[in-house]
């Protein structure tokens, strides 16, 4: 089995902002692969379906970013599921838009989602994958920024990225999160 949380906001007025492509994310991999992310449970909405031979869970917290690790926490104890088969998915003001990068631990290097999961799994060793939003200009406020829409050369931009995404996730599914890291990272 294999989890990817994708980290956002609940609601339409979070829809199309920055702080959200990681809800994106595991939306263009949903309907890439036709799974419907409709169920209520575990503080968010959840999907399940089998990819390439193997059982498949999105997961997009509606506990707010800032509560993030809840749902994750959730999810885990109920279906008595490891963090190692979890993948999350998050935007990273410090990589480059349309750039993205795999890890497999770290700090939260300010995110509070992340901080949040670290927080409610006791770890900082857990597979990532941090989709670039580049950082605002200098004077400029972090929150506003995060949680404005991306622009519309952006918007045109974003489904390249998606799919290369989407790509590093059909293939951790049969690598490790090693091999993933060294094709997709380079």
């Amino acid at each position: 089995m294999k989890c990817f949380i994708g980290l956002g906001n609940p609601g339409r007025a979070y829809e199309n902002t920055r702080h959200n492509v990681g809800f994106m994310a595991v939306d263009w991999f949903a309907r890439e692969f036709g799974i419907a992310v409709k169920q209520n449970k575990c503080k968010a909405m959840m999907g399940e379906g089998v990819v390439q031979g193997k059982k498949v869970w999105l997961i997009k917290p509606m506990t707010y970013m800032n509560l993030s690790g809840e749902s994750l926490r959730a999810f885990l104890d109920y279906y008595k599921s490891e963090l190692e088969d979890v993948t999350v998915l998050y935007d990273d003001l410090d990589t480059a838009f349309g750039k993205y990068r795999l890890r497999y631990q770290g700090s939260s290097g300010g995110h509070n989602g992340i901080k949040s999961i670290i927080q409610h799994t006791g770890t900082q060793t857990f597979d990532r994958i941090r989709i670039g939003i580049s950082r605002p200009a200098p004077g400029s406020d972090i929150a506003d920024y995060v949680l404005s829409p991306f622009t519309k050369e952006e918007f045109k931009q974003l489904p390249d990225t998606l799919d290369r995404i989407c790509e590093a996730m059909v293939y951790s599914l049969d690598h490790t999160f090693e091999q993933t890291m060294a094709k997709y990272n380079g």
